[in-house]
């Protein structure tokens, strides 16, 4: 490999997917990202310097003597008085390490042999960058920082073909003594026209639910998690846009840390005028000490830009889609029978469960929390991975043989990270319970948290766990993780343990994976209380929420959808009275709002009438007639005309066939409403449009004369005039399918 040393001024450019990173090495410094967001075109090194050049603000009075410089990874070394890069010491020293750049790699996306971009393959495909200016394409530069203070760092940097940017930072103690590691946090900046940020919140059963939008002023907006899980009232992302940017205006600019446990995600404006969007892990004190040799690595962060909402959302989905863990194959349509059963299994009533589900098409049958060890309700037995003999004598064979024989597939409900204090496992070994001291936390849902950093522990759960996929066809997890980790000291030695637990979760899966090929899991966390890039890397689909009911979901679908693609949203149709709510809802709009992600059901079915069967008979099918469609087409969400209207749908690659959603949630203040218009479409060409709502008839809708039934209509028509609302009662859906003739 070529040593030839690095130049004084280096930028780094690349460009992927529509989407350009420029970043400037001055003097050894660790880069600094002079340009993120639209692509700016094949540029030279002199235009390079100059875009370089313009991120440096003038001097003014009472600031530092040089120009400022804020790296990917801030340092006060040079001038920066914000949110530090690294905070760390040893024994009191090294907190200030002055960081020079050794060494500067490439990687081109994609190995050479077309295996895992892993560090092991590398050597090949890693060329050293020596050069003043590089113009790259999509790809990971690969940093290397050393220090006198012995504290070395690598950031990576990648632009995937998507356009999508993501970076960590690995920090290694090259010095004797033990250095405490406080955080490490990496940071994108934003130009002065983002003017406004938004994010999200909610809570148990409205997770996602609300968009938080204020003016990025001075300050930092910070928004930790310290659950030791991401939180049903995580900010999901934090978002830095235009004043007024909307789902198809506007540019966006949007960060998201990808880790489970306890992490921090923010928008910083400092005086000088930077703009910066950052992330962390969040360490808890002491819980992070590199011996001599040994190293940490940060979570990625996740920057995504687009010009309006749906664009940045569709870039995340296209990057996510593109990796070769994601489903590709369809996405069975899915019973639960959670709120058909809860806790009370028996065969007859889950074997009619199961014929029914057959009968209307379903094609994976999951049974939920209950048939193991004295787990009759939730105050007992979790944490025992062993087949009730009380409740299933012959085990879960007959049951399995069933679903299987009706043509199901077979999933079963998981708590691996939990415990009831009344188990096997917890009188046995009462000290593997995260606790801070021989006192135990307060419970949450009658259980604890069971310390997967125990190697002991951890090796329990998984042989139970081994045990039970090893002796059944089952092919689906639902891995559940129903309260917060408070408290959480490790079993080993108290000290804090959320960062080892998260850890220890993402192997536990990674090893199921590994020992039982096609082996699908799905992160439910109290519902959607676990919706992260990084605990992606290790499954197949989020649950949403614990409530369907479908009013609350149309708000959670819409912004779940800012970060995940429908197909990995798991949407169910719920009973006719929500169990959440007590709202009755007909099944149109149950079924409509279900239809928009990874479809399911969640209703005893043994208690529908005939003609509910019917109707969801053909929610079921169409789901499977159009599911490559919802799940592989790009994503359109209209800016509402009316609060309680809404329009949105997907739109294939091709731009020949789409299918949206009219959707009335309430009573107007006009009546008409006016037009709605449709986006996404060549506006060139003509679309048939016929309404596809299963259940056509439905008496609650009288179809207007231009309401579409094979009519055919200019792509510009539909989306820059758009047709009149129709008439349509409270929670009703109607569906449009659009073909290009």
């Amino acid at each position: 490999m070529a040593t030839s040393a690095l130049p004084q001024q280096q930028n780094l450019y690349l460009r992927a997917g529509g989407v350009s990173l420029l970043l400037s090495r001055p003097d050894g410094r660790i880069p600094a990202v002079a340009h993120w967001g639209a692509d700016l075109g094949e540029l030279t090194d002199a235009d390079a310097t100059i875009v370089a050049l313009s991120t440096i603000s003038g001097q003014v009075p009472n600031n530092p003597d040089v120009p400022m410089h804020v790296g990917i990874l801030a340092e006060p070394r040079w001038g920066w008085a914000g949110r530090p890069g690294l905070t760390g010491h040893r024994d009191g020293l090294a907190w200030a390490p002055d960081f020079s750049v050794s060494d500067v790699r490439f990687q081109a996306s994609g190995c050479a042999d077309g295996s895992e971009d892993t560090a092991s393959n590398r050597t090949e495909t890693t060329t050293r960058l020596t050069q003043p200016f590089e113009q790259l394409g999509a790809g990971t530069l690969e940093i290397h920082v050393d220090s006198p203070e012995h504290v070395g760092l690598v950031i990576q940097v990648e632009l995937t073909p998507e356009g999508v940017v993501r970076a960590r930072a690995t920090v290694t103690n090259t010095g004797d003594g033990p250095y405490r590691l406080e955080e490490i946090a990496l940071a994108l900046p934003v130009p002065a026209r983002a003017h406004q940020l938004q994010d999200f919140a909610g809570h148990w059963g409205q997770e996602r639910a609300a968009q938080q939008r204020r003016p990025f002023t001075v300050g930092v907006h910070l928004r930790e998690g310290r659950k030791g899980r991401t939180g049903a009232d995580a900010a999901h992302m934090i978002l830095a846009g235009e004043q007024g940017f909307g789902f198809s205006q506007g540019e966006v600019w949007g960060v998201h840390t990808a880790f489970s446990g306890n992490h921090r995600t923010w928008a910083e404006r400092e005086y000088t005028g930077q703009r910066l969007l950052g992330g962390s892990e969040l360490l808890m004190p002491g819980e992070v000490t590199l011996s001599a040799g040994e190293n940490y690595t940060s979570p990625w962060i996740y920057g995504i830009w687009g010009q309006g909402l749906d664009a940045q959302a569709n870039r995340l989905h296209s990057w996510i889609r593109s990796r070769p863990q994601h489903p590709h194959r369809p996405r069975p349509a899915t019973l639960n029978v959670w709120e058909a059963v809860y806790f009370d299994h028996n065969l007859p009533k889950l074997t009619a469960l199961a014929e029914r589900a057959a009968q209307i098409g379903i094609e994976r049958f999951v049974l939920d929390d209950g048939w193991f060890g004295s787990r009759r309700d939730d105050t007992s037995g979790l944490g025992d991975w062993v087949i009730s003999e009380e409740v299933w004598p012959d085990g879960l064979t007959p049951l399995i043989q069933k679903v299987t024989d009706l043509g199901m597939e077979f999933g079963l409900w998981f708590e691996p990270e939990m415990v009831n204090l009344d188990s096997d496992v917890a009188r046995a070994h009462p000290e593997w319970v995260l606790a801070p001291a021989e006192r135990t936390p307060v419970s949450s849902r009658f259980q604890h948290v069971l310390d997967l950093g125990n190697p002991e522990a951890y090796a329990h759960v998984r042989d139970q766990m081994v045990e039970v996929l090893s002796n059944n066809r089952i092919g689906y997890i639902k891995w559940d993780h129903n309260r917060d980790l408070l408290e959480a000291g490790s079993s080993l030695d108290r000290a804090p343990g959320v960062h080892r637990q998260t850890l220890a979760a993402y192997g536990l899966m990674a090893e199921l994976k590994e020992r039982f090929p096609g082996l699908e899991i799905e992160s439910c966390s109290s519902g959607g209380a676990r919706v992260d890039l990084g605990v992606l890397e290790h499954t197949d689909r989020f649950w949403t929420s614990d409530c369907i009911d479908p009013a609350e979901r149309q708000e959670m679908h819409r912004w779940t959808q800012q970060l995940v693609p429908p197909e990995l949203m798991g949407s169910h149709v719920a009973s006719g009275r929500s169990h959440q709510t007590d709202r009755l809802h007909a099944v149109n709009f149950r079924a409509g709002t279900a239809l928009w992600g990874h479809f399911g059901v969640e209703w005893d079915l043994t208690q529908a009438t005939q003609d509910e069967l019917d109707e969801l008979s053909e929610w079921v099918e169409l789901y499977k007639s159009h599911r490559d469609l919802l799940h592989n087409g790009t994503l359109i969400r209209v800016d509402a005309i009316d609060p309680e209207w809404d329009v949105h749908g997907v739109v294939s690659a091709d731009q020949t066939e789409a299918l949206f959603a009219v959707v009335c949630t309430g009573v107007s203040i006009t009546d008409p409403v006016g037009r709605l218009t449709l986006r996404g479409l060549n506006l060139d060409v003509d679309y048939v449009s016929d309404d596809v709502t299963p259940a056509a008839t439905d008496a609650a809708f009288t179809p207007p004369a231009w309401w579409p039934n094979g009519t055919k209509t200019r792509g510009s028509v539909l989306q820059e005039v758009g047709l009149h609302a129709p008439q349509l009662r409270p929670d009703r859906i109607r569906l449009i399918h659009l073909t290009a003739r």
